[in-house]
């Protein structure tokens, strides 16, 4: 199997996204992904245990993607053998109207992981600068003081948007959250693909809506604003990462390996000592139990 180096997975300078790619060959087949992913996610799990003790960092992991691209199954397969007390999964959608009283950025503090745990934002507070760019209608809903219309929507608005995530972001970081930020680079012709199995297999058929359809055919404006979100928004300490998503089960396995490559550099992230009055005597209390 191909060796992975995540860095040829970050985004640490300008690009341009059609010059991304949708697929990666790892060199192996089906079968050998899986397994190979397991076992990153079991070492995963590891870490998530030792956090969970340790008490100290958080971690962030942000999904987005194009329909069809895999943020759901990706999910369950990548945390599958993590305990359930140590990850909290949320998926964003259409702001409820309690959400819609508070500034667009309060439903993602709100729902940051504490210290010791994994968070998971299925899509994130990106939609924030991605579908209300293509879509600046639906900023009406947030009734800002300063928006009366869509006129007064220009990219002053915009990059005073960026650096309130950036800022966002930034601040969590320097707090103890470790953020990675994936982005499931799916083809046109792979989303086709799917888009057509879910209409061909009726037990898929709850996962179409024609809304898929009408939002496929904005592909060009999602694409140019995903560009603009991985050129503003990639930082050190909270970077984007590019992942092939034509294959599942390599896109999965390259976020596992991303996130465990990065998170077993840490390496004060160790289980806490006992007080040493009761590690003094771990042997009388072991020998109180055993005399019981």
């Amino acid at each position: 199997m191909k060796d992975i180096n995540i860095n040829d997975f970050r985004i640490s300078s300008q690009i341009r996204i059609q010059d991304l790619p949708t697929a990666v060959d790892l060199e192996t087949d089906k079968k050998h992904i899986e397994k190979a992913l397991r076992k990153v996610s079991e070492d995963l799990a590891e870490i998530q245990n030792t956090m969970y003790a340790h008490g100290k960092y958080a971690v962030l992991m942000c999904i987005q993607g194009m329909d069809t691209a895999g943020k759901d199954s990706l999910i369950r397969e990548v945390f599958k053998e993590f305990n359930v007390r140590g990850i909290v999964a949320h998926s964003f959608k259409k702001p409820s109207p309690k959400e819609l009283r508070h500034d667009y950025l309060w439903r993602h503090y709100k729902a940051l992981p504490a210290r010791g745990k994994f968070g998971i934002f299925n899509r994130t507070h990106y939609e924030n600068v991605l579908v209300t760019r293509v879509h600046p209608k639906y900023l009406m809903y947030e009734n800002m003081p300063d928006i009366l219309s869509v006129d007064d929507v220009n990219e002053s608005f915009w990059d005073k948007r960026f650096n309130e995530i950036n800022n966002f972001e930034k601040h969590i970081a320097e707090n103890g959250t470790i953020i990675f930020k994936f982005f499931l680079n799916i083809s046109k012709d792979e989303q086709k693909f799917r888009l057509l199995r879910r209409l061909n297999k009726p037990n898929k058929h709850w996962k179409f809506s024609s809304d898929d359809l009408d939002e496929r055919k904005l592909w060009d404006k999602y694409q140019t604003c995903y560009e603009d979100i991985l050129n503003r928004s990639s930082k050190p300490h909270a970077p984007w990462f590019n992942i092939p998503a034509d294959d599942k089960p390599t896109a999965r396995y390259l976020v596992a390996k991303i996130m465990y490559d990065t998170l077993k550099n840490f390496k004060d992230i160790q289980n806490p000592e006992l007080p040493a009055d009761e590690k003094a005597n771990i042997n009388y209390y072991k020998k109180q139990l055993e005399n019981e």
